[in-house]
């Protein structure tokens, strides 16, 4: 595949038989110790290698950090967000085991039509206490939806927890419903900016660069793991099991079902450009800007 790069995607058992065939015989055994020799071991293939790399990249990784560390520092809520995989609502085979005393039986193709809809995680994971919250929704994913998310989280645990705080910086990546370049998300976070009486502050990871956000390894990982092998015949199903993920060092989850019905292809209000109130930064402001509240 590579040149310099000694592979093999034969068993033990073929490697053996050919080697008996060039008139040089070595058992299973003598076969295992010879690629154990050359380095030659079973091994899955990683997504590692990113697809590119944005010159302003190191910059705002260097700018998420001292943002993080700053509003850490003074105790107002970080949050990392993002939209997890979207399932299928029905009976559909899923990835994983589970322990059973007969075998699971789903359908034999993963048709949409024949199940109840698709579900849509959106999750937030606050990093100063340890708490990931999924909510969880059936009919599309959007800005709006994101930034309900939000003021959800904000209305039953943040204002509980973080009683004084003026600002709240959330971390996302440049894509989805929280896309950079979207109106439509600005929109919603000005909303969002004047539903909590708070500056929300937004700071982007850099294009393919998604896997640092966060919540993927410290929230995602985890709830996924919960999850594996069940069959998600209902929201219901999928929201307890979600709730269940847990790790050693206190991780401790949420899960609830939001219940609006969002929309594709919202457009943004006409005189939301002359009137918005989304500021800016000077450094990268593709990537980093506040929603002020009108009183803020």
């Amino acid at each position: 595949m590579r040149q310099g790069v000694l592979w093999t995607n034969l068993s033990r058992r073929e490697i053996s038989r050919r080697l008996a065939d060039m008139g040089t015989p070595a058992s299973r055994h003598v076969v295992r110790k010879l690629l154990k020799k050359h380095g030659l071991g079973t091994r899955k293939a990683r997504k590692k290698k990113s697809m590119g790399a944005h010159p302003d990249r190191n910059a705002q990784f260097e700018n998420i950090a001292r943002l993080k560390a700053a509003y850490l520092a003074r105790g107002e809520p970080v949050l990392s967000i993002d939209t997890k995989k979207k399932e299928l609502i029905g009976n559909f085979a899923r990835e994983g085991q589970t322990h059973t005393q007969a075998q699971v039986q789903t359908l034999d193709h993963d048709f949409p039509s024949a199940g109840q809809g698709k579900l849509i995680p959106h999750g937030l994971y606050d990093l100063a206490r340890n708490e990931g919250h999924m909510h969880l929704n059936t009919s599309t994913e959007s800005s709006e939806f994101c930034c309900d998310s939000i003021a959800h989280w904000w209305e039953r645990h943040g204002s509980k927890h973080y009683p004084d705080a003026k600002r709240l910086l959330l971390l996302c990546d440049g894509g989805g419903s929280n896309a950079s370049n979207r109106h439509v998300f600005k929109e919603a976070l000005q909303h969002l900016a004047e539903q909590l009486g708070l500056e929300v502050r937004v700071a982007h990871y850099p294009p393919y660069c998604s896997k640092h956000n966060p919540i993927e390894h410290r929230l995602f990982a985890h709830v996924t793991r919960a999850c594996q092998g069940v069959t998600f015949h209902t929201v219901e199903i999928a929201r307890q099991f979600m709730a269940k993920a847990k790790t050693t060092t206190g991780l401790k989850v949420t899960a609830e079902v939001l219940g609006g019905v969002y929309v594709k292809g919202k457009k943004v209000a006409a005189d939301f450009l002359a009137n918005m109130r989304i500021v800016f930064d000077a450094h990268l402001p593709r990537w980093n800007y506040r929603a002020v509240p009108a009183n803020g």
